[in-house]
């Protein structure tokens, strides 16, 4: 068996300051794509799958944001409830999710919300449903280059509680709990969720943990959520997230959110 300690993994020194900054990078994309200086909305939500995005824009709810510079993505400006949002679709996994986290933040976003589809691992819950995360398993690399080795990374407490308490304003069928952030989705054996559900896990998802260490290692406000749609694809009826009621839902509980954020801060 290898050394823990010989493994990359754990080779970080999280008290040295990185080289590479997104900053930088942004400025050279928005020189090299001759855009104007950008900042971002004050609230933003990474909408893993897509389907939010397609939806906002679809209805046309969502206008594009020519002046973001950002190489891999793009940012839409969708506003409810008077105020204007930025939101991006697709950065899925963790090491996509955290690299357009710190863009955000670092052209003036205030508040992230993510939200993540995600498999029930936790028996006798019915899906759809949605998880505010509390803690997620740390089964993926993302975070480990900004935290120390723990088991779970931590979700803010204070910003939790906020959140939790103006959720209790929407109708909808929100639990709060810890998820598994896994980077490979296809190796989940019967024998670890299995062990997972004994550990009190509620869900699997692939991107929590990540942003969880970084908002921590950052102090950065960071909220993950968890759409949970399926059970593995074990069922007839996996993934289905309602159609529009549905987004229409999942983007009522992420502005709550942001809303919450942004009057705490």
């Amino acid at each position: 068996m290898p050394d823990n300690d010989n493994l990359p993994l754990f080779e970080h020194n999280h008290a040295d300051e990185p080289v590479f900054l997104p900053g930088n990078m942004l400025e050279a994309a928005r020189v090299q794509k001759n855009l104007s200086t950008f900042i971002t909305p004050e609230g933003c939500l990474l909408d893993f799958d897509g389907e939010l995005v397609e939806f906002l824009v679809a209805s046309g709810k969502a206008v594009l944001e020519s002046s973001w510079p950002c190489f891999h993505t793009r940012l839409y400006r969708w506003r409810t409830n008077e105020t204007e949002y930025g939101i991006i679709g697709g950065t899925v996994g963790a090491s996509f999710a955290v690299l357009v986290a710190e863009e955000l933040f670092a052209l003036g976003c205030k508040a992230l919300v993510t939200i993540s589809s995600a498999g029930l691992i936790a028996e006798n819950l019915e899906t759809p449903m949605f998880l505010l995360i509390d803690k997620a398993l740390r089964d993926e690399g993302t975070s480990y280059h900004y935290l120390p080795p723990e088991r779970f990374a931590i979700s803010s407490p204070s910003l939790v509680e906020t959140v939790a308490q103006k959720l209790t304003e929407i109708a909808l069928p929100i639990t709060q709990g810890s998820s598994w952030t896994t980077d490979a989705p296809f190796r989940e054996t019967s024998k670890l969720i299995s062990a997972r559900r004994d550990e009190g896990i509620i869900a699997v998802e692939m991107e929590a943990a990540a942003l969880l260490a970084m908002g921590t290692a950052l102090n950065k406000p960071v909220i993950c959520f968890a759409h949970i749609t399926n059970s593995m694809a074990t069922r007839d009826d996996d993934f289905e997230k309602g159609g529009d009621d549905g987004n229409e839902e999942a983007l009522k509980v992420c502005a709550t959110a942001l809303s919450a954020l942004l009057e705490k801060n």
